[in-house]
């Protein structure tokens, strides 16, 4: 069913306010998945935060206009879908490589991250960027490291005084 030139229009501005607030995105080419195939990867999307949504490409081209994801507009050809994550980098990423590990039909063509176009080639290294909580994590363990070695060599030598007079007093009792 064809749409009519209103409902267009607002596909066009409905994705083009989502590239807008996006922080990365990933064109793929879906050709060869089922229709059952193509709902759990919305599903899985949907679980994940990122926006999916197939369209023409004409009407991808103009909705990508005027946003950071302008520079993946000249890799459109063929069926394509479009993910975009807007709270986490990698989590468009880490969908389509996880969903395409078990349907090969699902390839990834480009992908941007910052207003720069990337090849599919390194959908691996955005999808190994940490989420926001791991990346947290990450700074919170180097922020606490230093404590807590300060905290291990303070108590150290109390804890060496004591296996000593344990060893001390276990060799007397023999």
């Amino acid at each position: 069913m064809a749409l009519r030139l209103e409902d267009k229009k607002e596909v066009v501005k409905e994705i083009n306010a989502v590239a807008g607030e996006s922080l990365s995105a990933v064109v793929a080419e879906y050709r060869g998945l089922s229709v059952a195939e193509m709902t759990a990867l919305r599903r899985e999307a949907r679980e994940a935060g990122v926006y999916m949504r197939v369209v023409k490409n004409t009407l991808a081209r103009r909705a990508v206009k005027g946003t950071n994801f302008e520079c993946i507009e000249e890799t459109f050809k063929g069926p394509l879908l479009l993910a975009f994550a807007k709270e986490d980098p990698g989590a468009a990423a880490r969908v389509i490589r996880t969903f395409s590990k078990e349907h090969e039909a699902l390839r990834a063509v480009s992908l941007s991250i910052g207003g720069q176009l990337m090849p599919s080639s390194e959908l691996k290294k955005l999808a190994d960027l940490p989420t926001l909580d791991q990346a947290r994590a990450m700074v919170l363990g180097v922020l606490l490291a230093p404590v807590s070695r300060f905290a291990r060599i303070l108590s150290e030598p109390p804890a060496m005084l004591v296996r000593t007079l344990s060893a001390r007093n276990s060799q007397e009792a023999i």
